[in-house]
């Protein structure tokens, strides 16, 4: 590709010295030119990489060099008046492309937003389409413009994510009821995004995991839960087993509304009760089944596994996010991470106005700040609970971030 990078790179210098020039009128014969020369590398290339020429696994500079002379040529097609033309479109891609990719990052954005970025795509698509047959351009250039008007139109995963789970909602709320039918084509739709948002969800960020890749998984297993316990919920259940059903359901509906509070109210002891009940149903299976009193197997066994498969999930889920904090320190760790989480959104949303907009996170760290006695928090026995490094390193870190806006203001 070494040939290749160095044509572009001339081409680059060129696009760029005529850019610059503004006493001279612009020649579409000089444009033409150069674009039939970048369509000669592009054809090369994508021999090169057998049509991978955008593929993640490929990228390298030659790729920076290739987007930079393909906005130029567009930029300069648009200077031209020949927006219709496929070469022209390239530059509105890239931007719809960063522009999604922005407000994926920011996750703030409206319906009316993606409507108009859809209506300049559909557009954009027509102009391709309409060259797609023709002689004006390489089959190549004309296949990089439709692989970068797929990779811009993909929507951003979590609004695909909660686009799915709204008309998930909509199919279990029917007054009619819903069959395991209903419910399949959601749970392929999943899979599909699931395996396409695999190789994305493995990139990094500067060394980083992308920003939102945990919101994204965890929006991912909320939805495989709902639709198991939806297809769970269509199999029938045999008398027998109803009272078992609605007692588990029970304990699931308590285990959830706990996880909403668990990181104020809960003691990890508190679970052991909820673990008692889940083993003394457990104890009920015979040769792995739940037998009704003729020693029958009835219906509904597939719904008695889902519904302790999510109580234990629930569980799980609670026990992994306990942090090593004594009871006694908990609330101090709890008000400095709200703290924290206040500051970080302060921070991203730039530099706030002025100093007083400040002043109750100073208040709060320095209120928790004077519980400390020669840099140690107490318990009401005066004994040194467990957690003290986790707390200061939060305190240490709410206060540089802090400093970090105040210093931002000043300047």
């Amino acid at each position: 590709e070494t040939l290749v990078l160095e044509n572009l790179i001339t081409i680059r210098h060129k696009l760029s010295a005529l850019k610059k020039d503004r006493e001279s009128s612009l020649r579409g014969e000089t444009i033409l030119k150069l674009y039939g020369e970048t369509e000669k590398q592009v054809e090369t290339l994508a021999a090169i990489r057998a049509g991978h020429v955008w593929d993640p696994l490929y990228r390298n500079r030659l790729n920076d060099v290739l987007d930079d002379v393909m906005s130029l040529l567009s930029l300069f097609y648009m200077s031209l008046g020949r927006n219709r033309q496929s070469p022209a479109v390239y530059v509105h891609l890239v931007t719809a492309e960063r522009y999604l990719a922005q407000l994926t990052r920011m996750g703030i954005y409206t319906d009316a937003i993606l409507i108009e970025i859809e209506d300049r795509l559909k557009d954009v698509e027509s102009i391709i389409l309409s060259e797609e047959n023709g002689t004006e351009s390489s089959s190549s250039f004309l296949d990089l413009l439709k692989k970068k008007l797929s990779r811009s139109r993909e929507k951003p995963l979590h609004v695909e994510l909660t686009t799915l789970r709204r008309e998930l909602g909509r199919i279990a709320s029917q007054p009619s009821g819903f069959t395991a039918a209903d419910i399949a084509p959601f749970q392929e739709k999943l899979r599909q995004i699931d395996q396409a948002s695999t190789v994305l969800l493995s990139h990094q960020d500067d060394g980083h995991p992308l920003a939102g890749k945990g919101l994204i998984v965890g929006l991912m297993e909320q939805l495989y839960e709902e639709i198991h316990d939806l297809l769970a919920s269509t199999e029938s259940i045999s008398l027998s087993l109803v009272p078992l059903a609605e007692r588990l359901k029970e304990i699931k509906d308590q285990l959830e509304r706990l996880s909403l509070t668990h990181r104020w109210t809960l003691r990890e002891t508190d679970l052991y009760a909820f673990q008692v009940q889940l083993q003394e149903i457990e104890k009920l299976r015979v040769q792995g089944k739940f037998k009704d009193t003729s020693g029958s197997v009835p219906e509904g066994q597939t719904v008695i596994n889902f519904l302790l498969r999510g109580c234990y999930r629930l569980i799980t889920k609670m026990l992994s996010e306990n942090v090593p904090v004594a009871e006694a320190l908990m609330p101090i760790h709890n008000q400095l991470s709200t703290v924290r989480r206040c500051l970080v959104e302060v921070q991203k949303c730039g530099r706030p106005d002025s100093a007083r907009e400040l002043y109750p996170y100073q208040m709060k760290l320095a209120s928790i700040d004077n519980m400390r006695i020669n840099g140690i928090f107490y318990d009401e026995d005066n004994n040194i609970p467990e957690g003290q490094a986790i707390c200061t390193a939060l305190l240490n870190e709410c206060y540089d971030i802090l400093h970090d806006l105040m210093a931002a203001i000043e300047s």
